[in-house]
C-alpha cells in the first residue's frame, strides 16, 4: 500500500470522526463520543505510517529528506500535529465535544492536500538542505497546531457564552449541553496557548539560526518572518493581558480566534500571495 492510499484512508477516518462527534453532540451518548476519539486516533496512526512511508520513499528515490519540504507535505504534517495536540488534550481531560471543533481542521487540511495539491516527492532546494529544516518546521507546526486547538475551543466558548448570556442559565438541552462549562473552556484555551507559544518562540529562534546559516543574516524582514513576529506578538499580548490584567472569557476567546487567523495567513497567505525568501514553500 502506498503512502498516497494511506493518506486517503486518513482523510476518510477524520471525516468519520467528525461525523461521529456530530452524532455525539446530537445523542449525548458518551460511548459515541469515545468512538469519535478512537476514529481520530485510528486516522492519526494511519497518517503516522503514511508519513513514515513517504520519508522512506524519499530515500528510495535518492532525495533523502524528511517529508516537510513543500506545501503538500507541510499541510499533511500540519494536520498530523493538530490531531496529536488534540489527542493529548482529549485523553487528559476527556471533553469529547472539543473534537467536533478541532478534527475538522485536520480533515480540511487532508482533503485539500489530497484533492488540490501536487504530491510528488522532489529534491530539496539548496536553502532547505540543512538539519535546521526539521527543528524549525516541527516546532513551528506544533505551535500552530496548539493554536488551532485553542481556536476550536474558543469557538465553543463563544457559542456557549452566547447561549448563557441570551437565555439566562439554560445549559440543559440541545447540542450545546454537551459543551464543558465556559470556565473550563476558558482554561483549556489558555492551556493550549501555553503549549503553542513556547513552541512558536522556539520555531522563530531556530528559523533565525537557520537563516543565518543559509543567508548570512538572522533576520531580514522577509514577509514570512514579519508575519511570524506578528503572530508571536498576538499570543504574547494574549498571555500578558491574561496574567497581568486578568483577561479571561469572551475577550480572551476572541483574541485566540484572531491569533489563529493570523497564524493561517502567516502559514498559507504569505506563501501564496507574497513573494520573499520563503517563496520556495509555494
Amino acid at each position: 500500500m502506498s503512502s498516497s492510499m494511506l493518506f486517503n484512508v486518513t482523510m476518510v477516518a477524520y471525516m468519520v470522526s467528525t461525523c461521529i462527534f456530530f452524532a455525539f453532540l446530537a445523542s449525548r451518548n458518551k460511548l459515541v463520543g469515545l468512538a469519535g476519539t478512537y476514529a481520530a486516533l485510528f486516522g492519526f496512526l494511519v497518517q503516522t505510517a503514511a508519513i513514515g512511508m513517504r520519508w522512506k520513499d524519499s530515500y528510495d528515490q535518492g532525495h533523502g529528506h524528511a517529508p516537510l519540504s513543500n506545501l503538500f507535505e507541510s499541510v499533511v504534517f500540519f494536520s498530523w500535529t493538530i490531531i496529536l495536540i488534540y489527542l493529548i488534550i482529549d485523553f487528559k481531560y476527556k471533553y469529547r465535544a472539543v473534537g467536533f471543533f478541532v478534527v475538522p481542521f485536520a480533515l480540511f487540511g487532508m482533503a485539500w492536500a489530497q484533492l488540490g495539491l501536487e504530491s510528488g516527492i522532489e529534491p530539496l532546494v539548496p536553502a532547505l538542505q540543512s538539519n535546521w529544516l526539521m527543528y524549525h518546521v516541527v516546532t513551528c507546526f506544533l505551535g500552530y497546531a496548539a493554536f488551532a486547538v485553542a481556536c476550536g475551543i474558543s469557538i465553543m466558548y463563544l457559542l456557549r457564552e452566547k447561549l448563557e448570556r441570551g437565555g439566562g442559565n439554560t445549559p440543559a438541552g440541545g447540542m450545546l449541553s454537551m459543551f464543558p462549562s465556559i470556565k473550563i473552556l476558558d482554561d483549556l484555551n489558555y492551556r493550549a496557548i501555553m503549549i503553542g507559544f513556547p513552541l512558536l518562540t522556539l520555531g522563530i529562534v531556530t528559523g533565525a539560526a537557520w537563516a543565518n546559516y543559509a543567508w548570512g543574516t538572522y533576520w531580514s524582514w522577509d514577509p514570512k518572518e514579519t508575519w511570524s513576529l506578528i503572530v508571536w506578538f498576538v499570543y504574547a499580548a494574549f498571555l500578558h493581558a491574561r496574567i497581568t490584567r486578568g483577561w479571561v472569557g469572551r475577550r480572551a476567546a476572541i483574541l485566540s480566534v484572531i491569533g489563529f487567523a493570523a497564524t493561517i495567513f502567516c502559514y498559507l497567505g504569505v506563501n501564496l500571495f507574497l513573494s520573499g525568501l520563503h517563496s520556495y514553500g509555494k
